[in-house]
């Protein structure tokens, strides 16, 4: 019998709670396009029950993410406000003002520096390293950057993982993300700083999104927030009224699990899963975390 009973509609469970945190590749969109039902489902939570804050490991500004999701098709209305790994790797980063850091990730990850005091530099110089991402300058195979990042390994030199989550589904194949050579850089007995899911951080600051849009019900409508202006005065949120939905189970949903907050895990096609109700299946994917989900849903919807 599975440990993980199984859903077809948020509808079934949303009057538990007065908020949501919402992972978006892999449950909102594949990176193309929006997938069917989630704006009305996130629509009518808003509507019926509260805040709908975005939770993403994205290793971009929060700003950075509104304009994509409009460009896939995911309206302003639809949620209240965006956390993304990259905020919680900027504030990192701010924590070494001055320091010289190695960066691995695209070109257009850059923007996630901006504004900030760091220099970049070789490995062999720099003081830390910041990865966002694997590219083509060093490959798509996270196995291949132990022999870039042993010596500085060895060193002691931290790694800030910009985004934790292992994996991603686009057009139907999984590609590796920054946690995947993050795992590397740890085998070889490097320190490594993840900002994101399945970290507090991120929560932290999520919560105090919620409380401010709780306080300011008729304020801007999808405002994507980074770490300015979100300490909202607010009244305290209990993490058992909050709900999280995601598609990685050893980030979106160990994550909502070390916070206290209850999981929905999306096993569709579409995420990381692709397991849909198979209950053996979403159960193993779940241990294998070490996570527990209230329940499992193929996809969004209402």
């Amino acid at each position: 019998m599975s440990k993980t009973p199984f859903i077809e509609n948020l509808s079934a469970v949303a009057d538990r709670y007065d908020a949501l945190l919402c992972d978006a590749w892999g449950v909102i969109h594949d990176g193309r396009n929006v997938f069917p039902d989630v704006a009305e489902a996130l629509r009518r939570f808003r509507h019926d029950r509260g805040p709908v804050i975005i939770l993403t490991n994205a290793p971009k500004p929060a700003h950075i993410i509104g304009p994509q999701l409009d460009g896939l098709g995911l309206a302003r209305d639809c949620y209240d406000a965006i956390v993304t790994s990259g905020e919680a790797t900027r504030a990192e980063i701010e924590n070494r003002r001055g320091m010289s850091a190695f960066r691995i990730g695209w070109d257009s990850d850059l923007i996630l520096y901006e504004g900030l005091d760091v220099r970049f530099a070789e490995l062999d110089k720099a003081e830390f390293i910041v990865c966002t991402g694997l590219s083509d300058v060093f490959g798509f195979d996270p196995v291949a950057y132990r022999s870039l990042l042993a010596k500085a390994a060895v060193a002691g030199k931290e790694m800030i993982c910009a985004n934790p989550d292992l994996v991603v589904r686009w057009k139907g194949d999984l590609i590796y993300c920054a946690g995947a050579v993050a795992r590397e850089y740890e085998a070889l007995g490097g320190p490594v700083i993840y900002a994101g899911k399945p970290y507090p951080a991120v929560y932290d600051l999520s919560f105090r999104l919620i409380e401010r849009a709780i306080c300011e019900p008729d304020g801007p409508v999808g405002d994507p927030v980074g770490d300015e202006g979100s300490d909202s005065g607010g009244p305290a949120v209990s993490a058992k009224r909050v709900l999280a939905i995601g598609d990685g189970a050893g980030t979106d949903i160990l994550g909502a699990n070390r916070y206290g907050v209850d999981a929905i895990y999306v096993t569709g096609d579409g995420g990381v899963h692709q397991g849909g109700d198979d209950a053996g299946a979403i159960d193993a994917a779940l241990a294998e975390a070490g996570a527990t989900a209230m329940a499992a849903m193929r996809r969004l919807k209402w």
